[in-house]
C-alpha cells in the first residue's frame, strides 16, 4: 500500500502577523516554501510534488504528492483542483524562479539532482536555525554558550509543523468573513465536514475572489524584507 504523509497532532494556525515575521528572516528555498504552505495552504507532500509546469503564474495544480522517496496522486480526488496565486505569492515564486536559472521543467523545490527537496532538511538547515538565532549575534542557544552576552531569542515565531499554515489559511480567510464553503474549496478538502457540516461545490470565481481578499492585506514591502522584526 502506498506510504502517505502524516498530518500531525498540532492545532496552531499561524497568524498573517506570523507568517510575515518568518519570512523577513528566512533565506530561499525556506522563504518561499513558507509562503507556498500559507498563502496556498499547501500540504507537505504538495508542496514537495510541485512542478513547473504545473504554475501558470496565476494558478497552481496540485497533481501529485510526494512523501519520503514516493509519489502518489493527491490525498483526493478534489485535491487536484487549481489553488489560485495572489500576487506577492507570484512575485515570490517568479523571483525564486528567477534565482534559479529559469526552469521550465522538474520539481519547483529541487535538488541539484532534480529531486524533491526534503522539508525536513529545509527544516532543521534554514527553518529553525532562523527562528531560534539569539537577536545579538545570530547564534542558535546550543551554540551560544561561549558568548559574553545572555541568548535573547526575540519575538519570533514558534515552529509549530507545516500544516499549521493550511490551518492558519482557512483561519485567516475566516477572519476576512469569506464563508466556510469556500474556504472548504480553497483547501481542496474532499469531505466539506473538515470545513463545514454538508457538502457545497465551490465555484472557481469564488475561490480566486476569496483569494484576492487575502492578497489585499499582504504588505510587498514586507515580503521583500524592508520592516524590522519589531514590527511583529
Amino acid at each position: 500500500m502506498p506510504q502517505r504523509a502524516p498530518e500531525g497532532n498540532e492545532t496552531h494556525a499561524y497568524s498573517l502577523p506570523e507568517v510575515l515575521a518568518m519570512l523577513r528572516i528566512l533565506p530561499d528555498p525556506a522563504r518561499t516554501i513558507v509562503a507556498v504552505a500559507a498563502f496556498l495552504g499547501l500540504r507537505r507532500g504538495e508542496i514537495r510534488g510541485l512542478e513547473w509546469p504545473e504554475y501558470s503564474g496565476e494558478e497552481i495544480r496540485v497533481m501529485r504528492s510526494v512523501w519520503e522517496s514516493v509519489t502518489n496522486e493527491p490525498k483526493t480526488r478534489k485535491s487536484k483542483a487549481p489553488v489560485p496565486v495572489i500576487v506577492p505569492m507570484q512575485r515570490l515564486l517568479d523571483q525564486y524562479r528567477a534565482s534559479r536559472g529559469n526552469p521550465s521543467s522538474g520539481p519547483i523545490f529541487g535538488t541539484m539532482k532534480g529531486t524533491p527537496l526534503s522539508l525536513n532538511n529545509v527544516l532543521n538547515r534554514q527553518i529553525l536555525p532562523a527562528l531560534n538565532a539569539c537577536v545579538h549575534c545570530g547564534k542558535g542557544s546550543d551554540e551560544h554558550k561561549k558568548e559574553d552576552h545572555a541568548y535573547e531569542r526575540g519575538a519570533r515565531p514558534e515552529w509549530h509543523g507545516w500544516h499549521a499554515f493550511r490551518r492558519g489559511l482557512a483561519t485567516n480567510l475566516h477572519d476576512l468573513g469569506v464563508p466556510d464553503k469556500t474556504i472548504q474549496g480553497i483547501l481542496r478538502h474532499a469531505n466539506v465536514q473538515v470545513t463545514q457540516n454538508s457538502y457545497i461545490k465551490t465555484l472557481d470565481s469564488q475561490s480566486i475572489a476569496a483569494m484576492r481578499q487575502l492578497e489585499s492585506l499582504v504588505d510587498v514591502k514586507m515580503l521583500s524584507g524592508t520592516n524590522s522584526e519589531n514590527d511583529f
